[in-house]
């Protein structure tokens, strides 16, 4: 345990953003998760808003330097060409 005032405030500050970067994580993977389901399940305007809300979290993620670029680019088509050849 940090013994100076500071160490400590920043062991809180560091446990904070740790929390919160983890959060953004799971809701980006959980929204990719449930888009896939909202597809197979054969629901396109289910997967249309799951998309465009998943579009925007994982460009916040990109942001804060949790996802890499190439990464959130490579998911989105992704699922974009399977949400644009859903019959």
């Amino acid at each position: 345990m940090a013994n100076i005032k500071s160490s400590k405030k920043a062991i809180k500050v560091i446990a904070k953003k740790t929390d919160n970067n983890h959060e953004l994580k799971a809701r980006v993977k959980n929204l990719i998760k449930n888009c896939d389901i909202a597809i197979k399940a054969g629901d396109k305007e289910k997967a249309t808003s799951l998309f465009n809300e998943m579009q925007k979290n994982i460009d916040h993620a990109v942001s804060k330097g949790l996802v890499k670029s190439n990464t959130a680019a490579r998911q989105k088509s992704r699922l974009s060409n399977k949400i644009k050849n859903m019959k």
